[in-house]
């Protein structure tokens, strides 16, 4: 399986490519007020208004800076209603593309953090994948994508 790999902290994550719509240089991003800490704010893609996910701040990792290779991947973030919408994901310090053989996927067995999937080991130690569809809780969805983030 193809995944963009970056880093949250010292541990590295991936997400899937069949997910990942665009990568985008990090930009200035409009506060959206009485959001979660995690929440970093709309990103203007082309005049459309784009929710962008610190993904730093929502494993509980203290948000650094903004570095050369810090990205948001703009991904196709699944509803409820079986609808999709742009969302941003802002990750520190992104690798690129690499392969997971996905036999070697296992569960990590840790229930704490709903949207981390399973772990692979390799050369460079334990990738963690991220699952979009768990990424955001019913509440935060709803608050960014109010016409359709409301639970069916």
């Amino acid at each position: 399986m193809k995944v963009m790999v970056f880093h949250i902290g010292a541990d590295r994550y991936a997400l899937p490519l069949w997910g990942l719509a665009r990568v985008l240089p990090a930009a200035a991003l409009k506060a959206i007020p009485l959001a979660p800490d995690y929440v970093a704010g709309l990103l203007d893609l082309h005049g459309a208004p784009v929710p962008v996910i610190d993904l730093s701040a929502l494993a509980g990792a203290p948000s650094e800076q903004l570095w050369y290779d810090s990205r948001i991947l703009l991904v196709d973030y699944p509803l409820a209603d079986g609808a999709t919408r742009p969302l941003g994901l802002l990750a520190e310090h992104v690798i690129g593309v690499d392969t997971i053989d996905s036999a070697a996927l296992a569960d990590a067995g840790v229930a704490g953090a709903p949207f981390l999937g399973q772990v692979a080991a390799d050369g460079a130690g334990m990738l963690q994948l991220v699952s979009l569809a768990q990424l955001l809780s019913a509440d935060v969805r709803a608050q960014l994508f109010p016409a359709t983030g409301a639970p069916a």
